[in-house]
């Protein structure tokens, strides 16, 4: 049962690391681009703009 808990902390570091709102906001741009492709409308340039805003986000927080 060890093994379970150790797998899922290896994922849980992983995925979310240092900052779970990155990780959040890379879920919500991969969540509103398979809504945009299901309803059939061009979702090509949702990732590239959420990856900008979440640079300029995470840079301007670390500025601080």
């Amino acid at each position: 049962m060890i093994w379970l808990r150790r797998f899922g902390s290896f994922w849980y570091d992983f995925i979310v690391g240092d900052d779970w709102r990155l990780a959040l906001a890379v879920v919500a741009g991969l969540s509103f681009t398979a809504l945009l492709v299901h309803a059939g409308l061009p979702a090509w340039w949702v990732l590239p703009l959420a990856v900008v805003t979440v640079l300029w986000l995470s840079l301007r927080r670390v500025a601080r």
